[in-house]
């Protein structure tokens, strides 16, 4: 064979070829031109590699099809169904049989009638290859439009006689016994002379292929029903039929829509949508236009061919998908309710749906059918009316529940809610389906409520109230509860008349919401942010407690229970803001070992230690309040301060902590039992229905329940939601109490000083042996801040330190930054031991520190460094560190001025925020009179002093013996 001359004229065709094994192909070759531009016999088989030679005679529709028709050719054909090497003669030898061709056959044809509808639209030229293998052999011609079949039935006594007759162009022509070929079955093409026809209603090659060469087809009497069952009333249904012997009726009905749940315990129920035209149902999805059913009736068949409205039929599909369901994949086209990832249970969501839709379904023209098997459901608009009403100490909740036309009172449902059974049984026997929001909305509220005649529910509980109240049901409440809801506009009240000084507007909002729990007998929490003043808040409370008491001729005593070293700023505050409060420390070996003193105060002061010692004695004395301050510290309810605490009795509670969350939800649970008990059920069911879900599963929907239960009794402020009201910076006096043996080490030193003073004033020797003294002041100064500075191997303890430790805990719990200063450096080694074996990070900076900037810049930049210790005479000078908005200062300094220096490290200027100073005073100590030293000598200082030797130098006699008096 001759190669084609690219460079001659050449045109490309495509043949229409007989394969030995694989029946009708189709192939692109491109043949030579003779001279006069006629075919030569010179041609090749084109290939995507070859074609491109022959470019300039191609255009697109030709690359397209010289790569469409490549797949088929029988090389590619066997490679992709056969993985090893094979030569073809030997495949189709050895391997190639029936079940292959069945599986090979259908794939071709699928490319066959791709490239036709291409080489018809694209006018090109289709050929019948020669019996030789010439690709030009015959012109082919593809039919101009479609052809249709009619099916012929003739049916008399004996048998049943069956061809085929086709029209093209409203003529009818002959094929039979006229070398007709089928060149592909599905859809048919079928070559006859040089046209090649194709059909409407894709009719398949093997319904002709039989006539091709046969005038009919026979059947007997005998195998007729069946023969009517299996094969004409299929062909009815998609093919046109010519019947004489028996009636075939097309009709047209108005049909219906119908859903039937399909319920799957367990697993993912469904619903089923079918159709139903007059008498007959058809499913969803079988994508039949036209539908036949056979009646007989004695010898007589009757074919009911029905026609379906396929379009109206989608558009029921796609009125259901826009209200939320979706088709499912399986080979039933069922549909099911779309839902989360959640494990929840996927047997009712399609009946919570079809009750959820009810009326718009009905309305829309749906049917709703039962589902197969006994139960009966009840189908129709489901919702709960809930009237609430106020008594006393309850709140009344009356609740009707309509499931379709039954109403049934909302108390039947509780314990079904509780237990999340879904399945109600009706009076009637029918079942009613529970919602799945139901459950959460309403759990609570009947988990909490007390059953008797009706649902009563705490008065506490106005949380869960509130949260019903327009969402979930019509409530009506009188006025009163109406204010109870919005507690957030709570009535001014007064402010007491002894009261020395002023609260701050959010300050005073917190005095009134303390009026407000008061009078519906609230427990609360104010949680405010470390710094906002709640003890001063609380004295304001206190403060007027006891004038109106008194006032109204009566007198009460309040007990507030705090850690150790909060002791001396309750006093102090107690003192300055409310000097007319009684106050009481009952703390000590010395104290009172019986109640009855208690009467003669205002205030009772104690810490959690001692409230759990003395329990015997507090729980019989009844308080007007009890008072928890770091109530935080009450978080464990295995602990003894917690079984301690609760058995106190008092008219009102209250708990103060800037973190009532510590680490856990859990830790909510002791602090809202003691203010109000029962407010979030018992242990265990706090746990399993709010701890676990939020903390485990990062549930939004829990943490907004226990969020709406516990809202009322928590008053929580930031510094940033106040700092409007803020100065720029917040000064404290923080007194810490001395550790027995650290007050044991403080005097045995003070003593031995102070003999020494006293003897050089005596024998005028003092002058010389001042410096003596200034080293005494320092070593007692380094005691009252930790004894093992002066001593190694002291064991014991430091009441300073650990109220610093305790108060930074609270700072850092708030995700604020905190400089921590002192002159002492043998100070800052004990505090970053401690951070050390705690794991808290931190910088520190000190005279030698060389890379003073970088440690600047991590403090300032990396967010999980959050504490700075710094040595107030390294730290005085170049630091910008406005990043911190918390300042502990450790120990007093002589000279005010260089405290105020440290102070301005973060108060200068880029701080946007409002600082927080603490200044931890160890109270009976050289520390407390040198503050009231410093407060004299302000002026003095101010113009003179610059350095602690001249301070100490401006100290007469009289002022040494005062400091160690």
């Amino acid at each position: 064979m001759l190669r084609v001359d690219s460079n001659k004229p050449c045109q490309i065709i495509y043949a229409i070829a007989r394969h030995d094994y694989l029946l009708y192909v189709i192939e692109p070759h491109i043949v030579q031109l003779n001279p006069n531009g006629e075919f030569s016999l010179t041609y090749q088989r084109l290939f995507s590699n070859t074609a491109v030679e022959f470019n300039h005679c191609l255009d697109d529709t030709d690359r397209k099809l010289i790569k469409l028709l490549e797949d088929i050719e029988q090389g590619n054909i066997i490679k992709r169904f056969y993985k090893k090497p094979i030569r073809p003669f030997e495949y189709f030898a050895k391997v190639f049989n029936d079940q292959v061709f069945d599986v090979i056959r259908p794939k071709i044809e699928k490319k066959i009638v791709e490239a036709l509808a291409l080489i018809g639209t694209g006018n090109k030229q289709l050929y019948l290859m020669s019996k030789e293998g010439y690709p030009a052999g015959r012109k082919v011609h593809i039919a101009d439009e479609a052809a249709s079949v009619l099916f012929h039935f003739r049916r008399n006594e004996e048998e049943i006689r069956y061809f085929p007759t086709i029209k093209y162009r409203g003529l009818r022509i002959e094929f039979m016994f006229k070398d007709a070929e089928i060149i592909c079955n599905h859809p048919a093409w079928m070559l006859l002379d040089d046209t090649l026809y194709y059909f409407d209603k894709e009719i398949e090659g093997k319904k002709l292929q039989p006539f091709l060469n046969k005038r009919f087809i026979s059947i007997p009497k005998s195998s007729e029903h069946s023969y009517f069952e299996k094969f004409v009333a299929p062909l009815i249904e998609k093919h046109n039929v010519y019947a004489e012997g028996f009636t075939i009726n097309t009709e047209k009905y108005d049909a219906t829509a119908c859903l039937k749940p399909v319920y799957v315990e367990g697993g993912t129920s469904q619903l089923q949508l079918y159709f139903k035209y007059a008498g007959y149902i058809f499913p969803y999805g079988d994508g039949r236009h036209i539908s036949v059913r056979m009646e007989k009736t004695g010898d007589d068949y009757l074919f009911h061919r029905i026609k379906r409205s396929t379009t109206w039929e989608k558009g029921k599909l796609a009125q259901l998908e826009s209200l939320g369901l979706t088709l499912t994949s399986s080979l039933f086209q069922n549909l099911e309710v779309a839902h989360g990832d959640d494990d929840s249970d996927r047997s009712f969501p399609v009946f919570e749906w079809l009750n959820q839709h009810h009326d718009e379904l009905i309305e829309k023209g749906f049917e709703i059918e039962q589902p197969d098997g006994q139960k009966r459901y009840v189908f129709g608009v489901t919702k709960i009316d809930i009237e609430i009403s106020e008594n006393n100490d309850w709140f009344d909740i009356n609740g009707v529940v309509y499931f379709g036309q039954y109403r049934i009172p909302f108390i039947q449902l509780k314990n079904h809610i509780l237990s999340h059974k879904k399945e109600f049984i009706l009076p009637s026997g029918e079942i009613a389906v529970i919602p799945e929001h139901w459950f959460s909305q309403y759990g609570n509220l009947l988990h909490f409520s007390e059953s008797g005649d009706g649902i009563k529910l705490r008065r506490h509980h106005v949380g869960l109230v509130h949260e019903l109240e327009g969402e979930m049901a019509e409530t009506s409440m009188n006025r009163k509860l109406q204010k109870l809801t919005n507690y957030d506009e709570t009535e001014d009240m007064p402010m007491p008349v002894n009261f020395a000084g002023s609260l701050r507007p959010y300050q005073k909002a917190g005095y009134n919401w303390f009026h407000f729990l008061k009078d519906y007998h609230f427990g609360g929490c104010l949680a405010d942010d470390m710094g906002l003043g709640k003890t001063i808040q609380t004295l304001a409370l206190l403060q007027k407690h006891k004038e109106d008491t008194e006032a109204a001729g009566s007198k009460a005593t309040s007990l507030v229970i705090m850690p150790t070293s909060l002791i001396y700023n309750w006093l102090n505050e107690g003192r300055k803001f409310a000097p007319q409060l009684r106050l009481m420390v009952h703390t000590g070996a010395f104290r009172y070992k019986s109640a009855e003193v208690f009467a003669n105060y205002d205030v009772i002061i104690t810490t959690y230690g001692i409230s759990r010692i003395d329990i015997e004695m507090f729980k019989d004395y009844y308080f007007d309040y009890v008072i928890l301050d770091e109530s935080q510290n009450i978080k464990n309810p295995s602990s003894k301060s917690y079984q301690a605490v609760r058995l106190l009795k008092s008219r009102f509670k209250l708990i103060l902590s800037g973190t009532p969350v510590e680490n856990s939800v859990n830790d909510l649970w002791t602090q809202m039992s003691f203010i109000n008990p029962g407010l979030l059920g018992a242990q265990a069911y706090f746990q399993n229905e709010f701890v676990a879900p939020i903390e485990k599963k990062k549930d939004e929907e829990k943490a907004r329940k226990l969020q709406a239960i516990i809202k009322p009794f928590v008053l929580r402020r930031t510094k940033e939601q106040v700092a409007t009201e803020l100065p720029p910076k917040t000064e404290n006096l923080f007194y810490c109490q001395m550790s027995e043996e650290q007050a044991e080490v403080y005097d045995k030193v003070k003593s031995e000083y102070r003999n020494e003073l006293l003897r050089s004033i005596e024998d005028g020797t003092y002058a010389k042996t001042q410096m003596q003294v200034l080293q005494g002041l320092i070593k007692l100064r380094q005691i009252a801040n930790h004894p093992a500075m002066i001593d190694q191997d002291y064991e014991g303890d430091s009441g300073k330190f650990e109220n610093v430790v305790h108060t930074l805990a609270n700072v850092l719990d708030g995700g604020h930054k905190v400089l921590i200063f002192s002159q002492f450096v043998k100070q800052l080694n004990i505090y970053r031991e401690h951070f050390d074996q705690q794991g808290i990070p931190y910088v520190y900076l000190d005279g030698s520190t060389q890379n003073r900037g970088d440690v600047v810049q991590k403090f300032q930049e990396d967010t999980k460094t959050r504490v700075f210790l710094i040595s107030i005479k390294a730290g005085g000078v170049g630091l910008n560190l406005t990043e911190a908005d918390y300042v502990f200062i450790l120990d007093p300094w002589w000279n005010p001025a260089v405290e105020q220096q440290a102070i301005d490290r973060t108060h200068r200027i880029g701080q946007t925020k409002n600082v927080f100073i603490y200044k931890f005073i160890t109270k009976d100590t050289v520390e407390e009179k040198i503050l009231a030293l410093q407060q004299r000598k302000l002026s003095v200082a101010r113009s003179l002093i610059t350095t602690e030797e001249s301070f100490i130098k401006s100290l007469s006699a009289d002022d040494i013996k005062e400091i160690l008096g």
